[in-house]
């Protein structure tokens, strides 16, 4: 086989591919990937019905992202299958309204029907009983499966020349070489550049916390 420079730059833009990385940028188009299992979020007044009274909630763990964190308190979710998920864990701080954020797979399990939607965006969502030690919620619309989505700072933002709405597809090149489309971009000052997907897709793909994957813009 003859070789020229044209040649050589294909297998070495193949082999970078491969790698997870980018001959263009040195690698800055590879996004690290969290994998998110099934959590709940709380309001102040939920929470106090499920843990008592003026109960505080106790962080174990930093997030990603930055004032997010998990918690040691884990609850139990139950849907009409009447089949509970228990030891789902509960993630701070407290927002404005309670969410649980479950994979497809789970919902097989409870019975529900949750929408794939951003996180906060409940309305018209499935309903879900959650259990504590000192009380029970059901929520009319609040469980949800998490959209895909890409964390990432203001500057980051514009090395990546997205914007905050915008929606990519991404590739992994793993275990079994993925390819997700429709993924939406978070860009905020405080964010950190971090790709959110759930157990399934990280199944689906082979992959765990700390893979990379690559942008692909539309």
């Amino acid at each position: 086989m003859a070789y020229n420079d044209t040649l050589v730059a294909e297998i070495v833009g193949r082999v970078m591919a491969e790698l997870g990385l980018n001959t263009a940028s040195g690698g800055n188009d590879t996004v690290p990937v969290g994998v998110s299992n099934r959590h709940i979020h709380l309001s102040t007044a939920d929470l106090e019905t499920l843990f008592g009274a003026g109960y505080q909630l106790t962080p174990i763990k930093d997030l990603s992202q930055p004032g997010q964190f998990a918690c040691k308190e884990t609850l139990t979710i139950v849907g009409p299958s009447l089949r509970p998920i228990e030891n789902v864990r509960v993630l701070g701080p407290v927002r404005k309204a309670s969410q649980v954020e479950i994979s497809r797979t789970d919902s097989f399990t409870l019975k529900v029907k949750p929408p794939v939607r951003e996180s906060g965006d409940i309305a018209g969502s499935a309903p879900i009983t959650i259990i504590g030690p000192k009380g029970v919620v059901t929520l009319k619309e609040g469980c949800i499966i998490a959209n895909r989505h890409i964390h990432m700072s203001t500057d980051e933002g514009a090395q990546f020349g997205l914007s905050d709405g915008q929606y990519v597809d991404v590739e992994v090149n793993g275990e079994r070489k993925t390819k997700f489309y429709d993924v939406q971009v978070r860009v905020h000052k405080d964010f950190r550049l971090e790709m959110h997907i759930d157990t399934d897709d990280a199944n689906a793909a082979g992959i765990g916390n700390g893979a990379k994957f690559m942008i692909v813009k539309k």
